[in-house]
């Protein structure tokens, strides 16, 4: 492929006057400046627009990277434009072309139609590439005007990754003309070889099981990259959708960046996939990283954040020889397009560029469309109103979706035929928020943006592997909630005012009771109080009490994984399954796989009996509706708060 270096004008006029970077004034007549620029994880997001959110967003949109790109791309003298995967799902406007528009032969995917107008020289594949299908991949890339490549998904696979039947091409050579120091024009030839995690094959099963079958990235980087370097490659990019793990190789490995950046042949590395950003402090200290000199075992590498939050540069200072082109000195950087305050502010730094909006200006406001109208149906009215004080429908929906999907995830793994349960928390459940602070959305249609009601955060799904006793503890956790309530009082206050909402797990396919006279175990932060309380009782599993040494799947999110909330047993440690999709994604999919879904509470906690004692607590005033099919628990009006807050009894 023979293509020019030359800078590309679709956004003349905007670059004003523009510093050249430093290699491109010191290079000399043997040496030129090479800029490689990432996008990655773009996830369809080419509107600055929250769909869930149904509003406007400064933080994310190809559309305003793209205002950096021909800034960045003239502070240089050469520049190549690259996109390193999970570029076609992950919003809602990606939902909307494989669920409802569908892609047929000749059509053209909004998010390529968008990155061929800013010029893309060449992208790899993400795992998210794979969720609609092979088909609809097929026919998605079919638009694009730049190569995409994979050297480690095959149709089939041969004795060695060489002589495997390969679903794209492996890599692409580009041949290009640089300009150097002197103004002279040389030839160059640039190759691009791209890298998916494997675990595609039981991410996306449905799709790919019998259709394709993947090999190790590391493994794969070592058979295709020699033989780049004998086509007569002078440099070697490995676009790696991969994140930045460990340092040593493990067979298979997910986040595998960093022993590829240490394969022989690669000059330089583009990353992804974790959704950060490289160089950061994020990285400080992971071993063969130097987040100061931008570099992954002393290559330059990058990683662009994502939804377009950043534009991820390697700029490189090339020297030729008679041998070709050499790297003689390198810098990285990831550069936002918005800033935040102290404050936590937003301010965006860059605007849209009208040209990329309006590539997919009409499947916008197709999707805009699609989000406000139903995607399914509820045959119970799912509401947060009571989530703090009874089993809830709007947390019961969350914890079907999790388990659904976990289920899928585990088939293959030496997890499956573990009890898989589901933590979900409310969100939406008043507070600071005031009293209209809750989810509501009746029986009958839901929509997209109703998504982002019931799953406030774009958390991503995990699971963990615990044993009963640590799932009791989890709970105990949880129940920090309650303020201890002496037996007999009467309209005592129940719920902790500093304990916030969303730390209140509960979790589905067991059940218990929670003992209010107990005093709690853990303090608001997770910090262990009373040593020998036990709020948590007839915890049962399958009509049993739980054994204490039984292990158990719970599918969660990244926060709580993560050691968010400090719950015993949720750490990264316990963490067996990291999914690739966000919860939001997950309870869209649920509901369009279910058509109607009944996300009645199950009424699987209450809380314990305690003779001639009632308690007191506030929700919105719209829970009066709701109050008489509460599972569990008989609830009765007691006023209204000076704050606008009504007031409930409970007699325990």
């Amino acid at each position: 492929m023979s293509l020019s270096l030359s800078r590309r004008g679709f956004l003349a006029g905007t670059a004003g006057l523009i510093a050249l970077h430093p290699f491109s004034l010191r290079a000399a007549a043997n040496q030129a400046h090479l800029r490689i620029m990432e996008t990655t994880d773009l996830h369809v997001h080419v509107y600055p627009y929250d769909y869930y959110g149904d509003r406007p967003t400064d933080t994310v949109g190809l559309a305003r990277t793209a205002a950096l790109i021909e800034e960045i791309r003239a502070e240089a003298t050469n520049a190549l434009l690259i996109d390193n995967g999970d570029f076609l799902q992950g919003n809602p406007m990606g939902d909307y072309i494989a669920y409802e528009r569908g892609m047929k032969e000749g059509d053209m995917h909004p998010v390529i139609a968008a990155m061929n107008t800013l010029g893309f020289d060449a992208s790899t594949l993400g795992n998210h590439e794979f969720n609609y299908g092979l088909s609809f991949l097929e026919k998605s890339l079919a638009g694009a005007t730049f190569p995409v490549v994979c050297a480690n998904i095959a149709k089939s696979l041969g004795a060695s990754p060489t002589e495997d039947d390969m679903l794209l091409p492996p890599y692409v050579i580009l041949d290009h003309q640089v300009t150097d120091g002197a103004g002279e024009s040389h030839p160059i030839r640039v190759g691009l070889i791209g890298f998916v995690p494997p675990q595609v094959m039981n991410w996306d099963r449905k799709h790919l099981e019998g259709n394709v079958q993947a090999r190790d990235i590391v493994a794969a980087a070592k058979a295709w990259v020699p033989r780049m370097r004998e086509e007569g490659c002078d440099l070697v990019v490995a676009l790696s959708h991969s994140g930045i793990g460990g340092a040593e190789h493990e067979e298979g490995m997910e986040n595998a960046s960093v022993p590829l950046a240490g394969v022989e042949g690669i000059d330089a590395i583009l990353t992804g996939h974790s959704h950060l950003v490289f160089p950061s402090s994020t990285y400080d200290g992971f071993p063969g990283l130097d987040t100061a000199a931008g570099t992954i075992m002393r290559k330059p590498g990058v990683m662009a954040g994502f939804w377009g939050s950043h534009m991820g540069l390697i700029d490189l200072m090339i020297e030729r020889d008679g041998a070709g082109w050499r790297v003689v000195t390198h810098t990285s950087e990831a550069r936002p397009i918005y800033t935040r305050g102290d404050d936590r502010s937003i301010t965006a730094t860059v605007d849209s560029v009208p040209a990329v909006l309006a590539a997919v200006a009409v499947e916008h406001d197709e999707t805009l469309a699609y989000v406000r109208r139903a995607v399914g149906k509820t045959d119970a009215p799912l509401h947060s109103y009571f989530a703090l004080v009874a089993d809830d429908p709007s947390v019961q929906i969350v914890s079907n979706a999790q388990a659904w999907y976990i289920a899928q995830m585990m088939v293959g793994t030496e997890h499956e035929g573990l009890p898989i349960l589901s933590a979900a928390a409310p969100f939406k459940a008043g507070g600071r928020g005031g009293p209209e602070y809750y989810t509501d959305v009746p029986v009958g249609p839901v929509a997209i943006k109703n998504v982002a009601d019931l799953y406030l955060y774009p958390n991503t799904v995990r699971a963990v592997r615990v044993t009963g006793a640590q799932v009791k503890d989890w709970l105990e956790r949880s129940a920090g909630m309650f303020n201890q309530i002496a037996p007999g009082a009467e309209d005592a206050v129940l719920l902790n005012a500093s304990f916030p909402s969303y730390n209140f797990d509960v979790i589905d396919g067991v059940t218990y009771q929670i003992d209010l006279s107990q005093p709690s175990k853990y303090g608001v932060k997770g910090e262990l109080e009373n040593e020998g309380a036990n709020r948590i009782v007839n915890l049962m599993y399958d009509g049993a009490p739980i054994d204490p040494g039984q292990e158990f799947i719970i599918a969660t999110n990244n926060y709580r994984a993560g050691g968010g909330g400090s719950f015993p047993g949720a750490s990264p440690e316990t963490t067996v399954f990291e999914a690739p999709d966000t919860n939001r994604d997950v309870i869209v999919r649920y509901i369009v796989e279910k058509g109607t879904v009944s996300p009645r509470a199950d009424g699987n906690w209450s809380f314990a009996p305690l003779e001639g004692t009632s308690v007191i607590f506030e929700t919105g005033p719209a829970g009066a509706g709701y109050a008489d099919s509460v599972p569990g628990v008989q609830i009765e009006e007691a006023g209204m708060s000076d704050t606008g807050f009504a007031l409930f009894r409970i007699t325990l």
